[in-house]
């Protein structure tokens, strides 16, 4: 796989000096879930990054849920846990991947290659024996070149101008009961942009005992197999962060995408925009 390691490799390199580890286990009805789960016990050596706070910004009219931090913002969040342009980072969450694919996809947006996913999250490293510790893990500063990469990223007004097109698919990541609007926990308008397709996030894993893995790559293949006819594919979710395993995934399979940061919230946050249900 090319955006993961295994648990293995993580234990096998954990001493190696240009790694850093990156919590991002959270919970988005629990603001202190990461904060709390992080105390209680995580890699050795891993830093800790919030969801909520460093890598999403602060709510406004526009932007939906989770925007994303300004560059500079990102810039000092990544370089105060010690990331620089010769980092390794291995993300990590609880294995849904949602939290670490948010971090992946944000380091790629602003030009770090070198960011990868630990597949099987926390629970498959501790299997195999991997140290953990409640230490609060201190970090010398890094230094981190920004180099944006504006292709990765769409606004709302980028996804209009592509409704009518045939040649572009917009992807959907939520659950289908909230895409087809019969149930809708956050958002204050139920359903999907008009013409979007649904690929739910969470079909992407497979379950091994209590573990969750990204499914093979053949797998994937064929899951997003109606995908491969388009020009052009744009992945969205409620406010941003969902949408980024879908993203994970395309990436393992070569699918050329783009994410709707702002996603559903951001949508329906424009009241001339229209949301359909079905």
């Amino acid at each position: 796989m090319n955006n993961l390691v295994s648990a293995k490799w993580l234990k096998d390199n954990i001493n190696d000096k240009n790694i850093v580890i990156v919590d991002c286990r959270f919970n988005l009805m629990d603001k202190e879930y990461g904060k709390k789960l992080y105390e209680k016990g995580h890699i050795k050596g891993a830093k800790r990054v919030d969801i909520e706070t460093e890598l999403s910004s602060i709510v406004k009219n526009h932007g939906g849920r989770h925007p994303l931090p300004s560059v500079k913002e990102l810039k000092n969040t990544f370089e105060n846990i010690g990331i620089s342009n010769d980092s390794i980072i291995i993300s990590y969450d609880e294995g849904d991947l949602a939290g670490a694919s948010r971090l992946w996809w944000i380091l790629k947006y602003i030009g770090h290659d070198k960011v990868y996913v630990l597949d099987g999250g926390l629970e498959a490293f501790k299997e195999i024996g991997g140290e953990i510790s409640t230490e609060n893990e201190k970090s010398n500063k890094g230094k981190l070149d920004i180099n944006i990469q504006e292709n990765m990223k769409v606004d709302m007004e980028y996804v209009r101008e592509k409704l009518d097109n045939e040649n572009v698919v917009i992807v959907d990541s939520r659950e289908y009961k909230r895409y087809i609007g019969e149930f809708e926990p956050v958002d204050k308008k139920a359903g999907h942009i008009p013409g979007a397709v649904n690929y739910f996030w969470m079909d992407i894993l497979e379950k091994d005992d209590d573990k969750l893995y990204l499914k093979s790559r053949d797998e994937l293949k064929k899951q997003f197999l109606d995908l491969m006819d388009y020009d052009e594919v744009i992945v969205y979710c409620g406010s941003g962060i969902t949408a980024c395993p879908n993203s994970l995934a395309f990436s393992e399979v070569g699918i050329k995408h783009k994410l709707y940061a702002g996603s559903f919230s951001d949508w329906i946050s424009y009241e001339e925009n229209i949301v359909e249900t079905k």
